[in-house]
């Protein structure tokens, strides 16, 4: 069993950067895909970026691709995701999610992710 916990969003302007961080409880952070989607009002969640558990595999959609950055420190069972040049259509709650051990596969699909956490709200606005 994986318990993970996002903190980091909140309010800021267009343009902005934010920085979310994901904790994970366990043994098994090193071997595991971790994933942020994130998913807006009225809309159904979306992949945002990957990266594979033994970080030689990185993946972006193509609407954040150049503005933000994966990054994960297994030592402190962490994955993080930073966002630059936000924009509004960014607003959305952001989702840290954990797959399977030693998965290599699709890592854009939800259904390759077994572990999720309970989102934090970003909300870009002036």
């Amino acid at each position: 069993q994986v318990q993970l916990v996002e903190s980091g969003g909140g309010l800021v302007q267009p343009g902005g950067s934010l920085r979310l961080s994901c904790a994970a409880s366990g043994r098994t952070f090193a071997m595991r895909p971790m994933a942020w989607f994130r998913q807006a009002p009225g809309k159904e969640r979306e992949f945002a970026a990957a990266i594979s558990w033994n970080v030689g595999r990185i993946y972006y959609a193509d609407s954040v691709k150049g503005r933000f950055t994966i990054s994960r420190d297994n030592a402190k069972n962490t994955v993080y995701l930073q966002m630059n040049n936000l924009k509004p259509e960014d607003t959305a709650v952001y989702y840290c999610a954990a797959g399977r051990i030693y998965y290599s596969g699709n890592y854009y699909e939800r259904s390759t992710y077994d572990y999720w956490g309970q989102g934090t709200q970003v909300t870009v606005s002036s």
